[in-house]
């Protein structure tokens, strides 16, 4: 099935089988979109205002985010809040393929070395943080909490480890045009807890 004709189906029209064949289809076509609404003035601080109002964090928690790249949704608003309120903020490196990703600590005006699939990250003398929180990029969004990511897997398998071992929150961040009806899946894709857009701030049940 054509990315296109994926988009345009409406809600229940999708058939089960839901392939990486069918993920990579739809990248190309979610990128697309991502980045027309990337254009618009002001929406990461719109985002930051509808997720500072919606997410409530235990006091202290650390919170990881991820620089961004390309037409990713900028945290940056909201780490400069969570920051003034006390909360220690981390970002995500790439270790290897196919393994969970480990979050260094990071303050604003920090240095940011070249990581992994073109990412920006702590250099490797910072402290290695567990977070309770993570912001998260993502191509596209459904409201059943799922994300189309990149392709390598890495968010799954972080979350994955870090939910088996103590509570954490994932919360997608993206413009609203990212959402579509439905985002393929297997067992393997960990939900999100929270999408929040410049619109709305969607607490998945």
């Amino acid at each position: 099935m054509a990315p296109l004709d994926y988009f345009a189906l409406p809600l229940g029209a999708r058939g089960g089988a839901m392939n990486q064949q069918t993920k990579a289809a739809l990248r190309p076509v979610a990128e697309q979109r991502r980045s027309a609404a990337a254009g618009a003035a002001g929406m990461a601080e719109a985002v930051a205002d509808r997720f500072l109002a919606a997410v409530t964090l235990p006091v202290g928690a650390a919170v990881s985010a991820y620089w961004p790249m390309r037409s990713e949704l900028d945290p940056r608003p909201i780490l400069t809040a969570l920051s003034a309120r006390g909360h220690p903020l981390c970002l995500p490196v790439v270790t290897g393929k196919a393994q969970p990703l480990v979050f260094r600590a990071w303050r604003s005006g920090d240095a940011l070395v070249a990581g992994g699939y073109g990412t920006q990250v702590p250099d490797a003398g910072q402290e290695v943080v567990v977070p309770r929180l993570l912001l998260v990029p993502l191509l596209a969004f459904d409201r059943a909490g799922y994300r189309l990511g990149y392709g390598g897997g890495f968010y799954d398998r972080t979350l994955a480890a870090l939910r088996a071992v103590g509570p954490v929150v994932a919360v997608g961040l993206a413009f609203s045009a990212q959402e579509i009806d439905a985002v393929p899946h297997d067992a393997t894709d960990a939900r999100l807890d929270w999408i929040v857009t410049e619109a709305e701030a969607i607490e998945v049940g």
